[in-house]
């Protein structure tokens, strides 16, 4: 049965914008600037590590609407992806990782968001005079326009968002220790789903498992892949460098948001069966995932699950939920100050981006905000650098224990070392 306990449940559409409007709101009235707070010195300052190696990038599109999760879930999605990967990759076998993002907008359309913006404002002024009429004018013209931001596959002249490059921080780094990373793009889901129904989460999940399948048999040398990767750099194919140099049997996944929730879904003890032959996930990272469901175990994949205490999202339930009956280490890492958007470069302020905000609530005094772990206490915000430099510092420490038996930095995983602004609790197998 389906248990919505120590979750809060993800904003659909029209409530997230509206959610949207009336942080933009508090955020006009309180002036509020996000910095970080660094009493121990650089939040987030990352260990010395071996960065030796250089990283390129690449792309693949095989379609906007390739992939077909199946029944329950009714839409399609694309298999996109960019590529982070050692320039090295005859060196040896090197581990893969493959990221997912979370719900956000799926179209770039800067003009839909003006207008969207004004109608949430004239929606607002018409609910505070009392006039209905005008009400439902502005809110079909809401709709309308938030329609176009989740259009997919996206009109023609509009560009697609890119939230699949919104990690490339973390890919970057976690390329340079050896890793090849895959942050795929689940536009084509968020666009066709509205909410935290089950059906949602187990597409997630199937998406994942199709990209590990595809990964699994370039390889190898063949499948869908092979001529479809271009280097970002010159558009040059390029595919066979990665045949034999893809340890499929040392994967590492990591979800953000509702892709977080996903790739918990994907690791549940229920769903190995699901996994292609020949993968072996080793490890799983969860920033700020959200969920609605806990009747699905997740105890036999070491799991990391990362959150902010102003995140008006996600609560961070995971470890809670399976911390008594794991089998496997896990560990819980959150960020005093941190909020939901920031671990994704695409949908934070300093991007520019459509839809780019800092969600979350803010304090009374500059620089703060309310705490949504129940207690209500304004806190000192972390800035997008400082959240993203602690993300990267305990991803990079997490895999490389877990996919590289590196474990220089388990004092970080363990809590016995903390960054300012990290509590970190950690489970050892029952």
């Amino acid at each position: 049965m389906k248990s919505t306990k120590h979750a809060k449940p993800a904003l659909g559409r029209r409530s997230r914008w509206a959610m949207g409007a009336a942080v933009a709101a508090l955020a006009a009235t309180a002036a509020v600037t996000a910095t970080a707070m660094g009493s121990e010195g650089t939040p987030g300052q990352a260990p010395a590590a071996s960065d030796t190696h250089a990283v390129n990038e690449a792309t693949y599109d095989l379609g906007a609407q390739a992939f077909v999760p199946g029944a329950p879930y009714h839409g399609k999605s694309e298999l996109a992806a960019v590529v982070h990967y050692p320039d090295d990759l005859a060196s040896g076998k090197h581990p893969l990782i493959v990221m997912q993002h979370g719900y956000w907008d799926t179209c770039a359309d800067a003009k839909a968001e003006s207008r969207l913006k004004k109608a949430q404002a004239a929606l607002a002024e018409a609910q505070k005079a009392g006039d209905s009429a005008e009400e439902a004018r502005q809110q079909k013209i809401v709709e309308k326009e938030a329609s176009r931001l989740f259009a997919w596959p996206c009109p023609a002249g509009i560009k697609a968002l890119p939230s699949s490059s919104g990690y490339d921080y973390l890919a970057k780094d976690l390329a340079r220790q050896g890793f090849v990373v895959v942050s795929m793009g689940a536009n084509g889901i968020n666009a066709t789903s509205d909410g935290q129904a089950e059906s949602v989460y187990q597409a997630r999940a199937a998406l994942i498992n199709k990209h590990l399948k595809l990964w699994s048999r370039l390889a190898a040398g063949s499948g869908p892949l092979m001529g479809k990767i271009k280097d970002a750099r010159n558009g040059r194919t390029i595919g066979a460098e990665f045949q034999g140099h893809v340890d499929l049997k040392r994967v590492g996944t990591l979800g953000h948001s509702m892709g977080g929730g996903g790739a918990m879904q994907q690791i549940s003890d229920k769903r190995h069966g699901d996994w292609p032959s020949g993968v072996d996930v080793k490890a799983t990272m969860a920033l700020a995932p959200t969920a609605t469901w806990d009747n699905e175990p997740v105890t036999e994949v070491p799991f990391a699950v990362m959150w902010g205490t102003c995140d008006a999202v996600n609560t961070g339930g995971y470890f809670d939920w399976n911390k008594k009956q794991n089998k496997a280490p896990i560990y819980k890492v959150t960020l005093t100050g941190g909020n939901h958007d920031y671990f994704n470069t695409q949908w934070s302020p300093q991007s520019g981006q459509v839809a780019a905000k800092n969600d979350a609530i803010p304090g009374k005094q500059p620089g703060s905000c309310l705490s949504q772990d129940g207690k209500n206490q304004e806190q000192r915000q972390l800035d997008e650098a400082a959240q993203r430099r602690i993300a990267a510092t305990y991803t990079t420490a997490f895999f490389r224990h877990y996919l590289l038996d590196d474990k220089s930095s388990d004092a970080l995983l363990t809590g016995k070392k903390q960054l300012a602004h990290t509590v970190v609790e950690s489970a050892k197998p029952h």
